[in-house]
């Protein structure tokens, strides 16, 4: 049975199989880089051994004089060097574009993986935390992958290669050289699931600093406003703290086992160099030879140290790899898409006894048992102190969450045999705090419905009172509105939203206090956009205010997750009940 460090090892390897083409021309020409390095060496004991005079048997067969015999020889090094420089740019190179198109391809597979979760899931995980799966983990296996595959195999044929060329030339020296591996393997081995654990804890604590940072970046104006940012700074400070402390510990391991690396090396050349100053001595081993052994020496030397460094970076990747494998393989709660997608569709929906509490909080019941109806083009306002389970209900409806128990329908239909995305295709929602997008006024608007034209847009920005104001900016529609809306007032936010939800023309429209955060002049407004955008639309309106809710056909009264009144606004006026307790404070309070 594969160990989880091996299989994941294979899988992240997996990852660069779509190009096979370009790794296979890649490895073709890594075998000639490698081998035109190791020929090289052969060229400089026949210069040695020429200058000196010593003349290798199977040379001296070509009848070459001296000085020719050095002419060849080093013409042929020049040649084999500008071979080899060739070959390993080429190699550089479609390593490297593999590996840079794999780990773009894996990004989009993460990114696309994580909007694929259930609302619940980002209800437990932080912003920051996924932020830096997307670009940290992601830029250590785009490492690992690329440039790193293609030293680890060069350096891996060098290694073997030059091994062989070593026994072939001096099998006694060549077997103490070799003595040193084993215990440099044990060592690799035990150092390799230190860095790995270790890589594994920095990320997590890198992530913990990056979602630190973007929350207090995306809330700076609540930061500011409580002059906070010392006590930010001192958040992020700490978390980086912990991070950089397991660096330390990971430094110190990779010091400590390329130390001894280093030692068992230049031990083992000392000891090369004193056997083989004898056997020269005695005229068993030519100067050119024991050169060239040295320098095969040096190439295995120094290949071995790159697998050293690159096993470490191939550990920091497995340690990145868990953590992006993880959400790879997480199967949503709710699966974004799949299920019924019928014809027509009426907009009647039913809630029987649905009971729900929310996955981060299972022990906090927000709805309980709750009986509800709509019928198709009914206005139906749902009203109640707060946390009695209002916005609750739209969430359900959306099928951002499902009920613990009790069943949603749409036209007869249980919400979960339905596709998702169908189903959020049919609902509409404004909400109070609208989000936006940094993009321009239109493409904000054309969010719902990419393929609508400018007239569309337009249009659905007239029937939203926005056209006015949007063309009284320089840039008109091409205006550019800032992170989630910030160059635009509450009202005109409010507005380019109920503008996008007329362009989407949703069958179930949504409105989740929608104007509670507005003041007078832009609440009438945005009220005229709304009853326009709910002409002949099956209409939950979440308010507060009694402007609000006071023309729906039927208005819902919910108290801890139930229904305590249920009537027209004229009908639960003339009763003594939590309804006309919260028009009276409101009355009060204005």
């Amino acid at each position: 049975m594969r160990t989880a460090r091996s299989t994941a090892l294979v899988r992240l390897l997996k990852l660069a199989r779509p190009e096979r083409g370009l790794l296979g021309w890649g490895m073709v020409l890594l075998a000639v880089s490698s081998a035109t390095s190791l020929l090289y060496p052969q060229g400089m004991r026949v210069v040695i051994d020429a200058a000196l005079g010593t003349v290798p048997p199977a040379v001296a067969r070509l009848g070459l004089s001296r000085s020719s015999l050095l002419n060849w020889a080093a013409f042929g090094m020049a040649a084999v060097a500008l071979l080899q420089s060739a070959a390993a740019a080429g190699r550089f190179y479609l390593f490297t574009l593999a590996g840079e198109r794999t780990v773009t391809r894996l990004r989009g597979d993460l990114y696309r993986r994580i909007l694929d979760q259930e609302v619940a899931f980002f209800d437990a995980e932080r912003t920051g935390e996924l932020m830096n799966r997307l670009s940290g983990d992601a830029t250590i296996l785009q490492s690992a992958v690329s440039a790193n595959i293609s030293m680890a195999l060069r350096n891996l044929v060098q290694a073997l290669g030059g091994i062989g060329l070593l026994f072939i030339t001096s099998p006694v020296l060549a077997a103490m050289m070799i003595g040193v591996v084993p215990a440099i393997a044990v060592s690799a081995v035990a150092y390799g699931r230190r860095v790995r654990r270790l890589s594994k804890e920095v990320q997590d604590r890198l992530a913990d600093a990056g979602a630190i940072a973007e929350e207090s970046l995306s809330g700076l104006r609540t930061v500011r406003s409580f002059a906070a940012e010392g006590v930010e700074h001192g958040r992020y400070q700490r978390s980086l703290a912990e991070a950089f402390d397991l660096t330390k510990k990971r430094t110190l391991a990779s010091a400590t086992f390329l130390a001894f690396v280093s030692f068992a090396g230049y031990a083992a050349a000392a000891l090369v160099f004193w056997y083989g100053g004898k056997l020269v001595s005695t005229g068993h081993m030519s100067v050119g030879q024991l050169t060239s052994f040295l320098i095969y020496t040096l190439i295995v030397g120094f290949a071995l140290g790159g697998l050293a460094d690159l096993w470490a970076d191939f550990m920091k990747a497995l340690g990145a790899a868990d953590r992006v494998f993880t959400l790879l393989d997480r199967t949503p709660a709710i699966l974004p898409t799949g299920g019924e997608r019928p014809i027509a569709l009426g907009g009647r929906l039913e809630l029987a006894g649905v009971s729900f509490a929310y996955p981060t909080r299972p022990e906090v019941t927000v709805l309980d048992r709750l009986d509800l109806h709509l019928e198709p083009g009914e206005v139906v306002a749902v009203v109640g102190p707060s946390g009695a389970g209002k916005s609750t209900i739209a969430a359900l409806l959306a099928r951002f969450y499902d009920p613990s128990a009790g069943t949603i329908q749409l036209d007869g239909r249980d919400l979960r045999r339905l596709d998702p995305d169908w189903l959020r295709r049919q609902i509409g929602t404004v909400a109070q705090e609208p989000i936006l997008f940094s993009t321009s006024v239109a493409e904000n608007i054309r969010y719902g419905r990419p393929d609508a034209s400018d007239a569309d847009v337009q249009a659905a920005a007239q029937a939203a009172n926005a056209d006015t104001f949007i063309r009284a900016f320089p840039e008109g529609y091409a205006t550019l509105v800032g992170e989630r809306g910030v160059q635009l007032s509450g009202g005109q936010k409010q507005r380019v939203a109920i503008a996008r939800a007329v362009l989407k023309d949703p069958r179930i429209l949504i409105l989740d206090e929608a104007t509670s955060a507005l003041d007078a002049e832009n609440e009438h407004l945005v009220r005229q956009a709304l009853e326009h955008l709910m002409h002949g639309r099956t209409t939950l309106v979440i308010a507060h205010r009694l402007s609000t809710v006071i023309g729906a056909n039927r208005v819902i009264v919910l108290d801890h997750g139930r229904v305590v009144q249920s009537g027209t606004h004229a009908a639960l006026m003339a009763e003594e009940g939590l309804y006309r307790k919260l028009v009276e404070r409101q009355f009060v309070a204005a």
